[in-house]
This record gives structure tokens, sequence and C-alpha cells, in this order.
């Protein structure tokens, strides 16, 4: 099914000019709705699955975590964006976009009310000093196109310093930093954290401790320095650029010798592991019928080695083991805390 947001912005994407700017994350298209590149917009992207496709199909698209310091003040002439999950990114984008347009220049931004851009738009409308037109495609889909102002029209929004890297969490092992743009930056997941607790657990399934692990799906890094203590090689892989960027820090400050990888659920890496961890981004919304949750499994098979183990921490209510046993002969829960479930799963079919 086709993104009703993207829809509204398409139409301007593909007939812009001068010195254009895409700004696309996750939120940014379904596959279907990919067509061919307008070579007037360069493209920023913090999704490296997101930022392979377009590239393959003729955009110019780099790979980070959405930052636009290359591009001077009063450089660009229109941006485009389909607005992002989360309010720091959103505002952070719009933020730079006043920076980075020229006078007159153009933002279009558009989102689904429930993802809350009626508010987005009116906070923008401010910045932008009441410089707005408004459209929708029906009551739920709207679009906003801004015009740069000479002066800004009001305090930048509060995008919660999303450059900036900071101390967020730390127990008896490590200082962990982490910055806005990552799921559940600000905290320790208890999810991770029970994953860690019981690690001998599922080492005790193991005939030998493992000298390599991955680690899919890293975010900021917990599960890969909290590995640290098994002597192992590490490889942290994620699909979100803030993520990559964080966890080489956090690798960096605590004197891991890991490997880093973007990729989109491991898909570049050749190597097979007799570990993977993982705790899956259930929390984005998405059911255990959903794609992704395949694509987490389906990655984890391909990667582990015949008789290696993966280990899987999710909600209570997550069935995760339905799909498991169509892809691995053992799948078994090793414990259960009444709010998680760790999940072994052993001998890849």
């Amino acid at each position: 099914m086709n993104d009703a947001a993207f829809d509204l912005l398409k139409p301007e994407l593909d007939t812009a000019s001068g010195n254009a700017l895409w700004i696309a994350d996750e939120n940014a298209l379904r596959p279907a709705q990919l067509t061919a590149a307008n070579q007037a917009v360069a493209v920023i992207s913090n999704r490296f699955d997101l930022c392979q496709r377009l590239k393959s199909n003729g955009w110019n698209c780099s790979f980070s975590d959405f930052d636009l310091s290359v591009y001077p003040d009063r450089s660009v002439d229109r941006i485009y964006y389909r607005i992002s999950k989360e309010k720091p990114v959103v505002h952070h984008i719009i933020n730079e976009a006043l920076r980075c347009l020229k006078v007159d220049g153009e933002l279009y931004i558009t989102g689904l009310k429930n993802e809350g851009i009626k508010t987005y738009l009116t906070k923008a409308k401010g910045l932008f000093d009441g410089q707005i037109e408004l459209s929708k495609s029906d009551k739920n889909t709207w679009m906003g196109l801004l015009k740069r102002p000479s002066t800004a029209g009001s305090e930048p929004l509060d995008d919660q310093d999303y450059c900036q890297l900071r101390e967020v969490a730390s127990d008896e092992r490590f200082s962990y930093i982490s910055k806005p743009g990552v799921y559940g930056w600000n905290k320790i997941d208890k999810g991770s954290e029970y994953l860690i607790s019981e690690l001998d657990q599922f080492i005790a399934e193991m005939a030998k401790p493992p000298e390599r692990i991955l680690d899919l799906g890293c975010g900021y890094g917990y599960l890969s320095l909290n590995c640290q203590q098994l002597n192992a090689e590490i490889t942290a892989t994620d699909n979100n650029a803030a993520a990559i960027a964080i966890c080489k820090e956090n690798f960096k400050r605590n004197d891991v010798s890991g490997k880093v990888i973007a990729a989109d659920c491991a898909a570049d890496i050749d190597q097979k592991f007799p570990m993977v961890i993982c705790n899956p981004p259930f929390h984005q919304g998405f059911s255990i019928d959903g794609d992704l949750t395949e694509h987490f499994l389906q990655a984890t098979r391909r990667k582990l080695e015949p008789n290696g183990i993966a280990c899987f921490v999710v909600n209570l209510h997550i069935p995760l083991e339905r799909k498991a046993k169509k892809l691995f002969t053992t799948v078994r829960t090793i414990a259960d805390n009444g709010s998680f479930r760790l999940v072994m799963l052993a001998r890849p079919k």
C-alpha cells in the first residue's frame, strides 16, 4: 500500500529544479512508489536500505544522520520532507531548512494527521514568519509549502540538541553515550538489560564460548559492549545512520575492538557467526506478521553457523516462536521475567 503523504509530495519532487534537497527517512516511500530520479534533487537519507535503493534507481543519495552541515547558510532553493516518526528529528529538519534555504526558498513538508503534521505545520509557520500555503489530499493527509523569510519569526524548535552526543546512562560496566534519532536513545533498554543478565544461560547451550558475535540491529551498542566480557570478536550492524555513528563512538570510548557496519539486516556482511544477539525493533509498531519480522529472522538464519545459536529478547505479547519455527529446528524460551522472554534459536533449516 502506498504512503498517502509521500503521494502528496511526489509531484513536487518530480518537477523540482534548481538546487533542491530531499530529506528521506523510513517514512519516505514504499518500493512501488519509487520512480526515475530527478537529477536536480540531491537526497540525504538516514536509512541504509533506502539509500541503497535510491542509488540503484539513479538518485544522488548520501547516507548520514541528517547532517546538513555541508550546505552553507541560504544556499538551497527547495527542500522536500515527509515527516519522521520522532519529534526531535522533525524539529531538527525544520530548523535546518530555515538555515539552509535562500530567502524565498521553499520547504515542502507532508505527513498524516495522526503523526502530528498539523502541529508541525503550525510550528513551522511561526518559525517561517507566517509564510505558508496549505493543501491536503484528504482530511488526514496534509502538505505545507513554507517560504523562507529574510529573518526568522521565532526561536528554533526544540530538537533536544539533536546533533550532540551525550551520556545518557551508566552501570557498573560502562557509561553509554547516545543522542536523539535512535530508538530508546536516552535509557538502557530493559529487554536488552535482561538478555545480558541471563547471557550465561545461552552460553551454557553452546559447546564452547563463541569466538565471534553478530549484534543484529545494534542501536547505540548496549548489547555489543556487554558481550565484550566473552572476549569474542564483535560485529555490530544497524540500518540507521545515527545508531552506526553512536555505536562506533561507544566502541571507541570503551576500547572495544569490534566492527560497526551499516547494513540492512546484515545483508552486506558475508561472514557467518556462532552467536547472533538481537533485540528486534518490534517497538516500531509492526506486528509479528509484518515483513520486518520475517526480515530479522531470515537474516539470522543466513548469518548463523550450523551449530550456532541466536539470542533474542522480545516482549511477552510477541509470538516470535511461531515465525521462527519455520526457519529453525530448535526454538526454545530460555527465560521469562513477566515482561520479556528470552528465546534461543538454533540449527537453521
